[in-house]
């Protein structure tokens, strides 16, 4: 199975990170820990496992290998819990503020205490799955109706886990993009209010709020490992998550904060265009990925302001690395645990396994026999009948 790994073709820029303060502006730490007080007192909150895969960080010669697994959180399957549940409960807060002329606190909303005019209060999003979820989630949990757009190729039992949340769920004929064009559009038609994960000009709260819920999962991760990691390989789809995590991680360990490698499917490379270019650059994707995901031809403008000073690489891997890094995991090396890691999950891992065994790749990451590597597991099998196809085909 390793075989698979090494013989892989992946591209890879090196990119000097720009000198500023993003990692502190974009999300403050106040954002963060306004974040973890609300969502840590939220029913059925526990801190998601943090594997260490010690066989196969031996057999890549490396230090350590951790896994952050968010397959459990909230029993939604996947990071987005945090963030877009988040983002929508700051949503209803700020605009029942803005209605009743007064200030109403998110407990406010949680305890259903403005139930009627919740209702009135509309939430949107564009989605590949989890996020849409997450919002389902908390738009039910909180009594606000939601609509949620999702695209061609999103497969019906995701769509189903949507609605099984109450959300109104509309397909569009196109790829993600077209999909987040459909949101924001009938949104200003209808007054609804959007809640993405990416940013555009004009529109940046909600998705400050979205990366802020995942400073739970870091602040996690800062509690469960003794020092810094000296790698993050994280995937990428709007660039959310990774400017989410390696903001937080600057913050929580400032000059000991891990460098950051940044991974995308090589159908879906905006981040790693963006990179080479220098500048906020979007990308037409032809092909969707299996990955879901990360299936994102526009990088969110706010990400791409931390990432621009926080992430030194940018890796693209193929296809071929799919099945084959969701089975390691499924089937892991001695006794490592074994881990249920969706598409999106895994894209994280491919590129540190084949990086680590092309010599001139691992020197370019800076891998040794002494890097402790982090991994953001950031979903479980969010569709069953594909994670089993992949699986086991």
């Amino acid at each position: 199975m390793l075989d698979t790994f090494s013989n892989a073709e992946l591209k890879h820029v090196n990119v000097q990170p720009r000198s500023g303060t993003a990692a502190d502006t974009v999300v403050t730490r106040d954002d963060y820990a306004d974040a973890v007080t609300e969502i840590t007192s939220w029913d059925g909150y526990a801190k998601s496992p943090l594997h260490a895969l010690q066989n196969l960080s031996n057999a890549m010669e490396l230090g350590a290998i951790f896994y952050k697994d968010e397959g459990t959180r909230f029993g939604l399957g996947s990071f987005k819990a945090l963030g877009g549940s988040y983002a929508g409960l700051r949503v209803i807060q700020r605009e029942l503020s803005k209605k009743l002329g007064k200030e109403i606190s998110a407990r406010d909303v949680r305890k259903r205490i403005y139930a009627d005019d919740v209702a009135s209060i509309t939430l949107v999003s564009a989605t590949d799955g989890n996020h849409g979820k997450s919002l389902s989630w908390g738009a039910q949990r909180f009594g606000a109706p939601c609509h949620i757009y999702i695209h061609r190729d999103v497969s019906e039992p995701r769509a189903q886990a949507m609605r099984d949340f109450g959300a109104t769920v509309i397909r569009v004929d196109g790829d993600y993009d077209a999909s987040v064009d459909a949101a924001r559009n009938d949104a200003n038609e209808n007054g609804w209010f959007v809640v993405s994960d990416t940013s555009w000009e004009g529109y940046t709260q909600p998705p400050v709020d979205v990366m802020a819920g995942y400073g739970v999962m870091t602040k996690e991760i800062f509690e469960q490992m003794d020092t810094a990691p000296t790698h993050v390989f994280i995937q990428c789809g709007c660039g959310g998550l990774a400017a989410g995590v390696a903001a937080s991680f600057r913050q929580l360990w400032g000059e000991a904060a891990p460098q950051i490698v940044i991974v995308e499917p090589e159908l879906a490379p905006c981040l790693f265009e963006t990179a080479k270019a220098g500048k906020k650059t979007d990308v037409v994707v032809q092909e969707e990925t299996l990955m879901a995901g990360l299936s994102v031809g526009e990088p969110s403008g706010i990400a791409w302001q931390i990432l621009s000073e926080e992430a030194s690489d940018y890796v693209t891997i193929p296809e071929t690395l799919i099945a084959p890094a969701m089975r390691l995991l499924a089937r892991p090396i001695g006794n490592d645990p074994k881990v249920v890691a969706g598409e999106s999950a895994i894209a994280g891992l491919a590129a540190l396994m084949a990086g680590a065994q092309h010599t001139s790749l691992r020197d370019a990451l800076r891998l040794t026999n002494q890097s402790r590597v982090l991994l953001i597991g950031s979903e479980g099998a969010t569709d069953p009948a594909i994670y089993e196809a992949l699986v086991n085909g």
